[in-house]
């Protein structure tokens, strides 16, 4: 018996091993095996199993088989649907499928071979001979570390030079004799959480038996409800150990070991909402009663549900998620930021009760385990996650949520590059499940599927439209300041116009909330001399620093460098250090000092990264202990104030000039969206929006709210351009330290695919220079590949790709995002 694996590691390939009686008839697809792999011992995931080489596609005279080492797993972790769906994102997505099921899993969860590096005695001498002379070396740095600490784990060289330099870097001076490699197996670091428990026994009481003292009473009451734990019998009991040990001796009792549930939702507050109170408007019963119908079917179907902020929408993917339930099915929903877990977690499990899971990436890696086993054997029916909650391993599925379809967050960045959206459809596909995308302003794509057209006489989506708030609510009034005007009547600039300040003071005195929006954290955009003009760049990334004033360093945003700030300019020694740009730490500072009464709280990234800190600020944002929030595109997204009645959006001029083609639809998006926070409640909202780009149509519309007129204006200029949803998008990007090899490998490829394209159905644009030019020490070139025809693309890549691997290249300075939605 043999058993085709696929490694979690970069190669585009499966492997087939020699399974050993032992446990052949224990191996089954969706298992996890210990196998050898050059001169490392990896996890690997059996995706078939054959009886024979021939079976397995290899030549029994040539192929070198070895034996799997170990198996997991005698039942499968991961589920049959989950293994197609997986093979479907690896073909897809021109990712590795072994990367793929590896996300299918929780972290942590895999017994991993560590490698362990020591210098030799040659090494300490090529320090002083060999490398002397060359000690700003790689090979000299990696030995100098190894002299001050041996054995080091591998995974030190990596951090200071990155995986593939540290991997070459070892082999050569393993190769050399200046180090040697030593490999041990580390175990799973998560596993189940146990704790020791006492429970009564059923006993026959004997003549023989001592009457029992006041404290051995007071336990076996304790008992008789339920067990309880070890500590807490102790304590509540108020008696020693050894009260516990002779009542086991006795018979009277059990100490066990049980496994306990990390709850990522306890801590989480309920709503005080009486959901069986409300009552659906006509336009949502409509809504739900088509949704339910084809619920029915037990057939693949997608709604795209186009809703304005403040429609309805939350309540329609419940109801429809409590039907899917009712019949015995499951249901996943999906949401674009961690952030808005917590509040469709409550409503949730008000709802479904401990039915529900979560799954992202924000929990500690034993709550995703619990989650996940939850899922796994039907304890949980109902999953709520982010975008890794695709991977959710339901049975039965019968309905998927995409709350917000339009984000881009939806698209992973690094290997596997999958949308969750377009995966979560497929998925729905092939369980013969129903799909709701929603959203207040759809992503032109999905807009374009739920639309008929020339080329698509039956839409591809079932379009419903909820084009009115709760209660008939009015959407709220949104005001455009031209910044160019406060400029001209003030004489200087001013990065808050006179209307926006009085808009926030009278919202304070009426007792209500506001929500101010700049869609950039830090506290300035870079420093700057203003005696030569340098501006500090980031050592690894063609971008500024930006000024973090709480810390008082320069950080790169893209790979994390960080720099004191400078007393004196580093070029000319001058002392005349500016900080130019705002941002959002910036802003909350100035209107602290403009309103000095008000409580100002920031929400982004900088303000969240510790665990529970974005539920602490959105709860006390949410009990009125916060008057103003000042945030990134955090804040726009989901999120219901019912106090919040103003929203300020400082700038957003910098999001209309970004080169990517989806800016005029983000910037649309993202003011639509932020406008949609404002009068949720029973009081009217109110929006001010300051540019110096008045005349742009994001903003006409977004003034008006008004989703078919921007989708109608912006459709034409992505057909006239050749632009998705017309064509599709490849984005092939090759990065590299050294400009000179990325760019021969980047002119290379684009030669390789039009070569590649017989039909001449690809339009092929490039190699040039990313938008990033370099990033994280290496510079990026792109490949663009536009067309109608996918297959013949994969075909022309996958020719490429093999000439360039052929002609000894490394193909992991290669990167295929296929439907980008990043163009930077």
């Amino acid at each position: 018996m043999y058993a085709e694996v696929a490694i979690p590691l970069y190669v585009f390939q499966t492997f087939t091993y020699a399974l050993p009686e032992s446990f052949a008839a224990e191996a089954q697809p969706g298992a996890r095996v210990l196998v050898p792999f050059g001169k490392q011992l990896l996890t690997a995931y059996i995706v078939a199993i054959h009886e024979s080489l021939a079976a397995a596609g290899q030549d029994e005279a040539t192929y070198e088989v070895k034996s799997v080492e170990e198996l997991f797993d005698t039942e499968p972790l991961i589920t049959a649907e989950l293994l197609e769906l997986s093979h479907w994102i690896a073909d897809y997505y021109y990712a590795p499928w072994g990367e793929v099921l590896k996300a299918c899993l929780p972290a942590g969860i895999n017994a991993e071979a560590e490698s362990f590096v020591s210098i030799t005695a040659a090494g300490r001498e090529a320090l002083t001979t060999t490398y002397a002379k060359r000690a700003a070396s790689t090979k000299a740095q990696a030995l100098r570390m190894l002299d001050e600490e041996s054995p080091l784990n591998s995974r030190e060289l990596v951090k200071v030079f990155k995986k593939a330099k540290a991997s070459a870097v070892i082999r050569e001076l393993e190769k050399d004799g200046y180090l040697t490699v030593t490999r041990k197996m580390q175990d799973a670091t998560v596993k189940p959480k146990t704790q020791q428990a006492v429970r009564l026994l059923e006993r026959t009481p004997d003549e023989k038996d001592k009457p029992l003292n006041e404290s051995q009473q007071r336990v076996i009451e304790l008992l008789q409800a339920e067990p309880l734990s070890h500590a807490q019998l102790i304590e509540q009991a108020n008696v020693s150990a050894s009260v516990l040990r002779t009542l086991e001796k006795r018979g009277y009792l059990e100490i066990f070991t049980r496994q306990v549930r990390r709850d990522p939702l306890a801590k989480i507050p309920g709503l005080n909402v009486d959901a069986d109170s409300l009552q659906l408007t006509p336009p949502q019963q409509t809504a739900l009663d088509a949704i339910a119908e084809k619920l029915q079917d037990d057939k693949y179907h997608a709604f795209l549900l186009h809703g304005v902020t403040g429609s309805g929408k939350t309540e329609i993917y419940i109801r429809a998620m409590a039907e899917t339930v009712k019949r015995g099915k499951t249901a996943l929903m999906l949401v674009p930021e961690i952030s808005l877990t917590p509040m469709f977690a409550r409503r949730l499990r008000q709802t479904f009760g401990d039915a529900v899971a979560i799954l992202h990436s924000s929990l500690s890696e034993g709550e995703r385990l619990d989650e996940w086993n939850r899922l796994r054997t039907g304890e949980a029916r109902v999953c709520i996650g982010a975008r890794s909650g695709i991977f959710a391993p339901l049975e039965n599925l019968g309905l998927i949520v995409v709350d917000e379809e339009h984000e881009a967050t939806y698209k992973q960045d690094e290997s596997p590059r999958y949308h969750a959206r377009d995966t979560a459809i497929m998925r729905a596909l092939k369980a013969n499940a129903i799909i709701i995308l929603g959203s207040a302003t759809p992503s032109l794509e999905s807009f374009h599927n739920a639309q008929p057209n020339t080329h698509q006489p039956a839409s591809k989506y079932t379009y419903v439209r909820l084009s009115e708030r709760i209660a008939q609510r009015p959407l709220a009034a949104v005001q455009i300041v031209d910044m160019r005007e406060v400029f001209a009547r003030h004489g200087k600039q001013q990065l808050f116009s006179d209307e926006l300040k009085a808009a926030i003071a009278e919202n304070y005195a009426r007792g209500e909330q506001t929500l101010v929006l700049l869609n950039r954290r830090g506290f300035s955009s870079f420093a700057l001399c203003r005696a030569c003009g340098h501006t500090p760049h980031c050592v690894n990334c063609d971008v500024s620093l930006t000024y973090h004033k709480a810390e008082a360093r320069l950080i790169c945003h893209y790979c994390g460098h960080q720099e004191r700030v400078p007393r004196a300019c580093p070029e000319c020694q001058g002392p005349f250090i500016a900080f130019v740009g705002e941002g959002t730490e910036q802003i909350e500072a100035l209107l602290k000092a403009e309103f000095p009464a008000m409580n100002i709280s920031r929400f982004d990234r900088d303000t969240t990264r510790r665990r529970g800190s974005f539920e602490k600020l959105l709860n006390e944002f949410a009990a009125g202990d916060i008057d103003l929030m000042v945030g990134t595109q955090m804040i726009a997204k989901g999120h219901d104030f019912h106090n919040v009645t103003l929203v300020c959006v400082i700038s957003v001029d910098a999001s209309l000039s970004m080169p990517d083609f989806r800016a005029a639809e983000r910037t649309f998006q993202l003011l639509t969206q932020v406008a949609g926070r404002a009068g949720r409640g029973s009081k009217p909202g109110r929006v001010i929006i300051q540019s110096y780009h008045t005349e742009h149509y994001a903003l006409e519309f977004a003034q008006t709210q008004d989703y078919e007129k921007f989708y109608q204006h912006e459709i034409g200029f992505r057909r006239e351009m050749r632009y998705p949803p017309f064509v599709a998008l490849i984005n092939v990007l090759i990065h590299h330290e050294d400009f000179a090899k990325a760019s021969t490998v980047a002119t290379e490829l684009a030669r390789l695919i039009k070569e590649a394209d017989a039909e001449k159905v690809l339009h092929v644009l490039g190699p040039a220079p990313a938008p990033l030019a370099r990033l994280k020490g290496e510079y990026r070139l792109q490949v663009l590949i536009k067309t109608r025809y996918r297959r013949q693309a994969r075909e022309a890549l996958d020719a490429a790709m093999l000439a360039v691997k052929e002609s000894g290249f490394d193909l992991r300075m290669v990167n295929i995002e296929v439907d980008p939605v990043n163009m930077m």
